[in-house]
């Protein structure tokens, strides 16, 4: 796993130059890249969130397109349209903004649902269909979409659909005084966005989304994985859980986390860590809940603070790794 910690090392290094102190949500974009995945950085105006996909396009060497969402959007505004060639006689398709690798999805639920739903063929299959005619997207392809949490005037709540489809959803926050008094520093003459360069080649991302697919989940590790997805389904606060897809996605992330840190196998603490960012979008709070100022990111930290960890009490490896002894599902032997 030494080129996919060589290539999160570079990338992370680069970005940190211009989203300072937020090394954590930067790897979780990595994570989602290395996945193959989609993001929704959910957070208030100016904390870097359209600077953070722009930093990512660029250190990747990638193709970069921004879409702007607002309510007159269309459809078509996004994925393009076939216009008629009157020197061909034939209609040719001008393809819209999402054709390219690295797609910022700016203030997404600012779009109406039907704008909103044109990108979900796109997030699913890497395609789109216009016209009857399936036009292919570039490779890699990854959407990284903002929202701001706390304009509801003019917005659309993004559909349980569309909200399922991201991998990973994450907030960056305010940086904090020191970090913000660096800030001031970098940028007193230019923005340091200016000055940063391809650090990581995308055959090497291609080659990376293959490699973690090799590292190793063991058989307890996947039953803890679907024991989280299942109490979302059955916790008292929620009123829908996780999707299967939802179960992918916190075991391809946990091996992705794994293999940024060197490791060819996942330990309990990898799924803790990345249960939150993977599956709270996923999950519906009740009115009940919602009433008493519950959201899903607390109902699970709940679940991941109180259902049994398998290998509770010993080298959390020793549940990960092939062929070794295990005491039994979420218990001491």
């Amino acid at each position: 796993m030494d080129a996919v910690q060589h290539i999160a090392d570079s990338l992370v290094g680069n970005v940190d130059k211009v989203i300072i102190g937020k090394s954590r949500e930067v790897r979780l974009v990595l994570i989602a890249l290395l996945c193959r995945g989609h993001v929704l950085v959910e957070d208030v105006p100016g904390v870097g969130k359209t600077t953070l996909a722009k930093a990512i396009a660029r250190s990747l060497g990638s193709s970069f397109k921004r879409i702007q969402f607002t309510p007159d959007l269309l459809p078509s505004d996004v994925t393009g349209v076939s216009i008629f060639n009157m020197k061909e006689s034939d209609f040719e398709f001008r393809p819209g903004p999402v054709f390219a690798q690295i797609v910022l999805a700016d203030e997404i639920n600012r779009a109406t649902p039907k704008t909103q739903s044109a990108l979900l063929e796109a997030m699913e299959e890497s395609q789109v269909t216009v016209d009857g005619v399936t036009h292919t997207l570039p490779e890699p392809f990854v959407v990284l979409a903002t929202e701001n949490p706390i304009e509801y005037e003019g917005t659309f709540p993004l559909p349980e659909a569309q909200l399922d489809r991201f991998l990973v959803r994450l907030s960056l926050g305010y940086p904090g005084r020191q970090n913000e008094i660096a800030i001031l520093d970098s940028q007193r003459e230019r923005h340091p966005i200016d000055d940063v360069a391809q650090v990581v080649d995308l055959g090497g991302l291609i080659a990376a989304q293959q490699e973690i697919k090799q590292v190793h989940v063991d058989d307890r590790l996947r039953e803890y994985i679907v024991d989280i997805v299942e109490a979302t389904r059955e916790h008292d606060h929620t009123y829908l859980g996780a999707s299967p897809r939802g179960t992918l996605a916190l075991r391809d992330t946990a091996r992705a986390w794994a293999a940024i840190q060197g490791r060819e196998y996942i330990i309990p603490d990898d799924i803790k860590d990345l249960a939150e960012p993977t599956l709270a979008h996923r999950v519906i709070i009740n009115p009940a809940a919602r009433m008493r100022n519950i959201d899903s990111r607390a109902v699970i930290r709940d679940i991941v603070s109180t259902l049994p960890v398998p290998g509770a009490g010993r080298d959390a490896a020793s549940v990960s790794m092939p062929g070794r002894g295990w005491r039994g599902r979420g218990g001491s032997s």
